[in-house]
C-alpha cells in the first residue's frame, strides 16, 4: 500500500535456484526497475556474490537484509545484526542450561538492527547518497 502511494510499483520475484536468479537478472535488460530489494533467504545468502556481481553487471541499486552484502559490494543492507542476535541465542541456551523451561522463555526478535551503505558501489552506479541518510547509517563503506 505506501508504494502505490508513492505511485511506485512493487514486483515480486522468486527464485530457488542459480539459473532462476540469471534468469530474473536477464529481465532486468528490458525492465529497468529503479531498485532491487533481496529479502533473507539462506539461499541468497550462500550466492551472495552471484546477487551482488549482477546487479553491478546491470546497474541495479540492490538493497540485502545483511550487511554481508554491503561488504561484498552491494550498495546496502539493512537488517538484523546477527552478532547481537547470536548473543541473545547464547543467552537463552544459558537460561535452559540454569533450568529454565524453554516453554518458559519469552519470544525474543531482533532488536538491533543496522543500516551499512557501500559508498564504493553508490559512486560506480553514479548515485548521490544524501547525505542525512549517510549520517544515520551505522556503517559507510568508503
Amino acid at each position: 500500500m505506501a508504494a502505490r502511494s508513492m505511485g511506485l510499483q512493487i514486483q515480486v520475484l522468486k527464485a530457488s535456484t542459480i539459473p532462476d536468479i540469471n534468469a530474473i537478472f536477464a529481465t532486468f535488460v528490458s525492465a529497468r526497475p529503479d531498485a532491487l530489494f533481496v529479502a533473507h533467504d539462506p539461499f541468497f545468502g550462500s550466492r551472495r556474490t552471484q546477487l551482488v556481481q549482477l546487479a553491478a553487471r546491470y546497474a541495479v541499486p540492490a538493497s540485502f537484509s545483511s550487511r554481508e552484502f554491503a561488504d561484498a559490494g552491494g550498495l546496502m543492507s539493512y537488517g538484523a545484526n546477527i552478532a547481537d542476535a547470536w548473543r541473545q541465542a547464547g543467552a537463552y541456551a544459558g537460561s535452559i542450561l540454569k533450568g529454565v523451561k524453554p516453554a518458559n522463555l519469552p519470544v525474543v526478535q531482533s532488536n538491533k538492527f543496522e543500516l551499512v551503505i557501500n559508498k564504493q558501489t553508490a559512486t560506480m552506479l553514479n548515485l548521490t547518497i544524501p547525505p542525512s541518510l549517510l549520517a544515520i547509517a551505522d556503517e559507510v563503506i568508503e
